[in-house]
């Protein structure tokens, strides 16, 4: 969490996250100066996916013998939600967050987050495009897989309420339902949901195999890790100017949430691995998914869903936290870098 400032004023014009003016210059004199930092984190942090070489994916999809049953599953499936929740995140942000959240540093990194989230789109679909693939098996998944289906309708309910075009803070209703669709995109949403397909795939990418894929989702996984950094951020900045919301019974509401998403996530574990594969099992995943939502539990300031369990997946954590001169399977130099070594915070 980010140190909080003292109330400052914008000019003669006192604001906080949710009752900023609309017409106040981002680059004026800030009150949430760790906004603006990530805004420019993620701007140094550009890439396109047409980038990254997806020759050799292309011919390990066609050999008969090159990926298991098991492998294609995983690859499939991901696609198939990923594609679904990156399009309920951008708009999620135009046309619900950045009405709400008001102060101009914040807006500007959402501008930015929703930039990044047609990259990521654009990424799946030169996947799908590049290896062939059925595009109304994958972009249908979300109708058709019950547990890509399960977790987009535990979704929906809370990103659509801000888009909502009569839906304006200002009242503690309206205030808490804001907070609680932030907690559920931000946390949950980008913050859980996003990372059993993360080990999956660069767990292939480990075992030299999808590199190409395994390249762009390590770069979407180091943009998502700032977008839900940024989101929790936000949620605690809001908890603390506006501590009425964040009643007993709303953190037990939350930590619900939590819980419920936890199982999800797990359904999803065990629907794209029903088998070992890749040195991974669905039993390890649960453990990965409960040390995940342990971290979001405790950035949020909430009990942990299960305490004292270990991250089952070191390497990822190592992917993570190093900041990188080279991409981790070396196949491309990161050039596309203008503001110094990569940054995964």
């Amino acid at each position: 969490m980010n140190p909080t400032p003292s109330p400052q004023t914008h000019g003669n014009i006192p604001y906080t996250i949710l009752t900023a003016p609309e017409n106040l210059d981002p680059s004026a004199p800030r009150r949430y100066p760790w906004a603006w930092q990530k805004y420019l984190d993620a701007c140094a942090n550009h890439w396109m996916p047409q980038e990254i070489n997806m020759e050799r994916d292309i011919a390990l999809w066609k050999r008969h013998d090159g990926l298991s049953e098991d492998e294609r599953r995983i690859v499939k499936r991901n696609l198939g939600f990923f594609t679904t929740a990156d399009s309920l995140a951008a708009n999620n942000i135009v046309l619900g967050t950045y009405r709400q959240i008001r102060a101009p540093e914040c807006r500007q990194y959402l501008v930015r987050q929703a930039f990044e989230e047609a990259i990521h789109t654009h990424s799946y679909q030169y996947i799908v495009e590049s290896l062939g693939l059925d595009e109304g098996e994958i972009f249908n998944a979300y109708r058709e897989v019950p547990s890509i289906r399960d977790k987009d309708v535990f979704l929906l309910p809370y990103i659509e309420i801000l888009a909502t075009p009569r839906f304006c803070t200002g009242t503690r209703e309206a205030d808490s339902a804001l907070l609680r669709s932030l907690i559920v995109f931000a946390a949950i949403m980008e913050g859980l949901f996003f990372y059993v397909g993360f080990a999956q795939i660069l767990a292939l990418g480990r075992q030299n195999k999808m590199v190409g894929a395994s390249e762009q989702y390590q770069y979407i996984l180091r943009d998502e890790s700032m977008h839900c950094n940024f989101g929790i951020d936000l949620i605690n900045q809001i908890k603390i100017e506006n501590p009425h919301l964040w009643t007993p019974d709303f953190q037990s509401e939350i930590s619900g949430l939590i819980h419920t998403a936890v199982g999800l996530e797990c359904d999803y574990a065990s629907d794209t691995m029903p088998r070992g594969v890749l040195g991974l099992n669905a039993n390890q995943m649960h453990r990965y998914v409960t040390y995940i939502a342990n971290r979001r539990c405790q950035q949020l300031g909430l009990p942990e869903v299960e305490r004292g369990v270990a991250n089952p997946f070191p390497w990822m954590s190592e992917m993570l936290d190093l900041k990188k001169e080279k991409n981790f399977f070396e196949t491309r130099v990161t050039e596309y870098q203008t503001g110094g070594a990569l940054r995964w915070d």
